[in-house]
This record gives structure tokens, sequence and C-alpha cells, in this order.
């Protein structure tokens, strides 16, 4: 029996498939969480072989969620999306996340994945992987992806300094550059299309 974590902000889709999922003789459904910190908890309490985490869960996200679990325990993650954007793809490859697929998937075919991921094989949307391999680069530098990923919650200049660490001056610095860069008038702009490239 392969079990399972199921977590996805919007309830009626997280209780829709893990109802589907529990159809299949194979598959239990050892915990639902509808945020990205109960996903982590939840791991941790019940040590299921495999989660399927939203990626765009709250308070952080679900490649957040997938580092913290893949760092404590030998869980798989597989990560379900409405906007499969490239950048994420290659961050959550880089997070040893073992299955990308859009929430687009049939319920049929997402057991299917979660059957070849528990036997050690990965699965990747092929649109996705396609889109990843024509996808511009990232103009910008580590440091102006961290400040411009704590920008994005709408912390104040000082804030954000605190939070990474660094002079208010620096990091004024890095968002003037990225906003350069990016062709952005605010920083909250440059965050967001930083965010809608999958770069943060």
């Amino acid at each position: 029996m392969i079990r399972l974590l199921i977590a996805d902000d919007e309830e009626l889709l997280r209780s829709a498939l893990a109802a589907l999922l529990a159809l299949e003789d194979d598959l239990t459904v050892v915990a639902e969480a509808a945020t990205s910190a109960d996903a982590v908890r939840l791991a941790l309490e019940h040590r299921p072989d495999i989660a399927v985490l939203d990626l765009e869960m709250p308070p952080a996200d679900g490649l957040s969620a997938a580092a913290e679990i893949r760092a404590a325990l030998p869980t798989q993650v597989v990560l379900v999306t409405r906007h499969a954007r490239p950048a994420v793809l290659r961050r959550a490859l880089a997070a040893g996340v073992r299955g990308f697929v859009p929430k687009t998937t049939p319920a049929a075919r997402l057991a299917e994945i979660i059957r070849d991921i528990a036997a050690g094989r990965r699965y990747v949307d092929p649109d996705i992987a396609a889109s990843a391999l024509t996808e511009d680069e990232c103009p910008l530098t580590d440091r102006e992806l961290e400040v411009l990923r704590a920008a994005r919650t709408g912390a104040s200049v000082n804030e954000i300094a605190a939070q990474v660490h660094l002079a208010p001056g620096t990091v004024r610095n890095y968002l003037s550059a990225a906003m350069s860069k990016l062709g952005a008038s605010t920083r909250h702009a440059a965050a967001h299309h930083a965010w809608e490239q999958g770069w943060i």
C-alpha cells in the first residue's frame, strides 16, 4: 500500500483528489493539509511514502514545503500546479521533487504517476519539460532574487534587510539593479515579474 499526504489550500479540490485516489486499491490517503506549514507538520507526523503538494499554497508554497519534507524524510514529493512555469520546474528538480504535473492531470493518470514514483522513477509533464528547454535564463543574481522574494510579501526595505541580513542601503541597491534588469518601475512589479517567470 502506498501511503499519501495530499496538500492543497482549495478544500474542494483537495477533498475530491483524496477521494478519487483513495478509490485505488494500492493507495491510501493518511493525511490532508490546507497549508504548506500543515503539509510539513503532517508529513513529519505520518511519514507518508509520497506527498502530493499544490505549488501555490500559503503561507510559503509547495516547493518550500517539499524542500523541508525532503530534508527530513525519505518521502517522495509530487508537485501539482495550475501555473507550470519552467523555472519552477528546475528549482523543484534541484530540491529533489520526483514528480511535476499540471492540475489538469486526470486522477487515474496521477495514480499511475504516483505508482511510478513509488517504484523509483521520476515524472515531469512533457509540455512543462519542453517549455523548460526553451525558456530564457534568469538575468538576476542570487542576492537580487533573494531580496525580490522578500519584497513579494510586501515587506519594507528595513524588513527585507533584517530578513536577509543585509544593510538597508545594500537592499536598495539590489532592488534597484533587479528593477533595472527587468524594466520594472517598482520593486513590487519586479517581484511579480520574477514570480511569474518562476525565478522566485
